[in-house]
């Protein structure tokens, strides 16, 4: 039963495919048919392999949606319309996060209770609060580290690109290169309706997906790390 339900969702996938494509074939914003058709060409790989890795862990309940170029332009109620996403508290982003006070042995993302680099995963309309992130991997720790070496910052972007793959704006949790420990806010496992969005992998990818399924796959830390 659950094989005809993952052909079914195959084939609804492989229909969204031909409408975009056929989207995109059409010269708007005077790119020529034959840039178009390129571009599409060239941008399948990252959700086909998105796609195969949530799949392959479970995820069912969720879908990639292209954008245009000038996305971020757009005001927050334009981007959720395009998506069609149930609120402007639905749009998320992916922020890599660097520990600068870390010990000198702590370069990496071994010790997910005490890693270099965390992955953040906040609202678009909330206000990333970095102080309780450190809160929280102090009390994480036991207090056995003392919380003057807990200092979190936004990784530099190459750093960002290097550990996850991704551009800036393009970061997700899913496919990065390195398994950087991902901590959720709070108020994302809240919402209603549980399906929210962020990044794809590459700019104009867009990544929906239900929070539940995204718990379950990713195994965040979930923390009340931002307000409104």
């Amino acid at each position: 039963m659950e094989s005809l339900e993952d052909l079914e969702r195959i084939q609804t996938r492989i229909l969204q495919r031909i409408a975009n494509l056929e989207l995109s074939l059409l010269p708007t914003g005077g790119t020529p048919l034959s840039a178009a058709s390129t571009a599409v060409a060239d941008v399948t790989t990252t959700e086909d392999r998105l796609y195969s890795i949530l799949l392959g862990n479970g995820a069912r309940d969720f879908c990639f949606k292209r954008v245009a170029s000038d996305y971020y332009d757009w005001p927050l109620e334009a981007r959720r319309d395009v998506l069609g996403a149930a609120s402007i508290h639905h749009l998320c982003k992916s922020i890599v996060l660097v520990n600068t006070q870390a010990p000198s042995n702590i370069t990496d993302c071994s010790d997910r209770n005490n890693s270099k680099y965390y992955v953040v995963v906040v609202q678009y309309t909330a206000r990333f609060n970095a102080e309780t992130v450190k809160n929280f991997l102090y009390t994480l720790n036991d207090g056995n580290i003392a919380k003057k070496k807990f200092n979190m910052r936004l990784a530099p972007e190459e750093t960002s690109i290097k550990l996850t793959g991704f551009e800036h704006n393009g970061v997700t949790c899913v496919g990065m290169k390195t398994d950087i420990p991902v901590i959720l806010d709070e108020a994302i496992a809240k919402l209603n309706p549980d399906f929210f969005w962020l990044g794809g992998g590459e700019i104009d990818l867009k990544l929906g997906m239900r929070t539940s399924e995204f718990i379950k796959f990713v195994k965040p830390f979930i923390v009340n790390c931002s307000g409104a």
